[in-house]
């Protein structure tokens, strides 16, 4: 909130056509014709506390999950939880890593078209590998795709020939 009022203060040039699909505060304050340091200072401080804080708390809570998987006694049964626990962590791993670029990384560095193509990742792609993650251990779905993959690939043999 603090940010967006210091932002809203700033005087703004000429062009007012942000290169994104979605309005962030990076590209506005580049939008800016002041000085932004304060601004840039400010939003690193707040993506320090806004991304650290979660993220060693989701790392706290995995210490204590690998802890409990160790424990389990079937091999079976380790690797089932370590597989479902490494596809969560993948998702996690790739939504903080996506915003530590775009929010953490100096803004000398900063490029709007690597902006794009990381939030597209962190906006579009990781909130859509949880329902795919948690389809693809269901039985069913694994068979039925297993299935149309096949008949894909006899059809194109078939074609082939």
């Amino acid at each position: 909130m603090q940010l967006t009022v210091l932002i809203f203060q700033l005087p703004f040039c000429s062009s007012k056509e942000i290169s994104l699909f979605y309005c962030d505060v990076l590209p506005v304050m580049r939008l800016a014709c002041a000085d932004t340091h304060v601004h840039e200072a400010t939003l690193f401080v707040v993506s320090v506390i806004v991304l650290t804080i979660p993220f060693l708390l989701i790392t706290l809570s995995y210490v204590f999950i690998v802890d409990a998987i160790l424990k389990i006694r079937s091999a079976e049964g380790r690797h089932k939880a370590f597989s479902t626990c490494s596809s969560h962590l993948t998702v996690v791993l790739l939504q903080y890593g996506c915003t530590s670029l775009i929010y953490l990384c100096p803004s000398s560095s900063y490029s709007p078209e690597r902006g794009q193509v990381v939030s597209v990742v962190y906006t579009f792609i990781t909130p859509m590998l949880n329902p795919l993650i948690y389809s693809m251990r269901n039985r069913e779905l694994k068979d039925a795709l297993r299935r149309v993959i096949m008949k894909l690939a006899l059809i194109q043999t078939q074609e082939t020939l």
